[in-house]
């Protein structure tokens, strides 16, 4: 039951983030940062796991969320692409080399982006809340929450096993695919089987990189997705791929040694030494339609907040946690009601930002892969992601 206290000891704040990942800590952020008392919870002990995704990022994602490049959690800098066909053929898009002047690891250069430690990285962004003013409280489940006459809410959480209740004017769902907080206010956030990639990856030793994600397509590979071969750093690397189940044959790890086994890779792969084993599902799915209710808000993956094409999530994220930051502080700040009229603001905030994108790739992706000639959609898959990474791309920032 939650604590029958009253509201006059009742724990007060003006938002309660449910989620400490990269939209969640991000959000929580800015909106503290921005002069708002902000409570961050998570159910689990320790951040960033279990780990779920390769862990790439752009320079620009974080440049433009706040983030300073550290290396406490950088593993290894990125410049750039290579994406194959289903036999092999590729083409590198290398900003070494279309931007000598820019990119590089000479002094006064940049790399394009990064593969981080998740670990590390959550850590790190929970470090920056809590340095902003945030109150983090981990190993606390968030059981639901009740809008009140009077215009706030009441969020009813499981802290070590000890039931408080605390008072906000806003909540924000930060908890992930099919996201619970969503199913509180009655936002349809359940995912078809069909729009969730199966995503497994190994970190190997023994399979050289060079500063490039390289990605694999084709339908023999990985339906409904692609395979991956990212730097780890430290001489690491990450074999990996999604697949979506509804257009396979086998499970994940089935489709993963056989692309290790028998893919134009299996020269390169035959040293190869497993060290870890990870593994998630990761939304391919269109941006919810409605973000927000009365008191309510979601950002990063639980307002599927992730490129579909890609399945990139954390760059969306990190963009959607900043904008949901300094909107909810300019409106909690004004005075005015946080009910869905004023909450639809930071909707269309995000639309605005960047959203409208990502609904326009989410139908370049329904298009490809309603193709039933898998010929033709392994060209189109192949043709979409070549001229995605192309430095003239529309949709290179999401």
């Amino acid at each position: 039951m939650p604590n029958s206290s009253s509201s006059d000891t009742m724990p007060e704040f003006d938002i309660v983030v449910i989620g400490s990942g990269p939209g969640g800590a991000t959000t929580a952020r800015f909106a503290a940062a921005n002069g708002l008392r902000v409570l961050l919870v998570d159910k689990k002990q320790e951040l960033g796991a279990p780990i779920q995704c390769s862990g790439a990022v752009s320079y620009n994602a974080l440049e433009q969320t706040g983030v300073s490049p550290s290396a406490e959690f950088i593993l290894e800098d990125i410049y750039g692409f290579a994406i194959y066909n289903t036999k092999g053929e590729k083409k590198v898009v290398d900003y070494r080399q279309i931007k000598p002047d820019e990119y590089g690891s000479n002094e006064g250069n940049k790399p394009l982006g990064y593969v981080v430690d998740r670990r590390r990285f959550d850590r790190y962004l929970a470090t920056q809340a809590e340095r902003a003013g945030v109150t983090i409280w981990l190993k606390t489940e968030a059981i639901g929450y009740r809008v009140l006459d009077n215009g706030s809410c009441e969020i009813d959480l499981n802290k070590f096993n000890e039931a408080i209740t605390v008072k906000a004017k806003v909540v924000v769902g930060a908890d992930g695919v099919q996201s619970q907080v969503g199913k509180w206010a009655g936002i349809k956030t359940h995912i078809k089987l069909s729009e969730l990639a199966s995503c497994l990856q190994f970190v190997v030793d023994g399979v050289a990189t060079e500063g490039l994600l390289e990605i694999i397509t084709g339908h023999q590979w990985a339906p409904g997705g692609y395979a991956w071969v990212f730097p780890k750093g430290h001489g690491y690397a990450e074999i990996g791929l999604g697949v979506t189940r509804t257009m396979c044959t086998d499970n994940a790890q089935g489709y993963l040694d056989h692309f290790i086994k028998n893919s134009f890779f299996k020269e390169r792969f035959k040293n190869s030494r497993i060290l870890e084993i990870q593994g998630g599902g990761v939304p391919l799915a269109a941006p919810l339609k409605t973000q927000y209710a009365d008191n309510l808000i979601l950002v990063g993956d639980a307002a599927r907040h992730v490129n579909s094409i890609t399945g990139g999530g954390i760059h969306t994220a990190l963009n959607s946690g900043k904008i949901a930051g300094e909107f909810l502080a300019a409106l909690i700040l004004s005075g005015k009601p946080t009910d869905k009229n004023n909450l639809k603001g930071y909707h269309d905030n995000w639309l605005k930002a960047g959203g409208n994108s990502m609904w326009k790739l989410y139908r370049v992706k329904r298009k490809i892969f309603d193709t039933a000639d898998i010929l033709e959609r392994d060209e189109q898959l192949y043709k979409t992601m070549s001229n995605y990474f192309s430095p003239d791309s529309e949709y290179k920032k999401i």
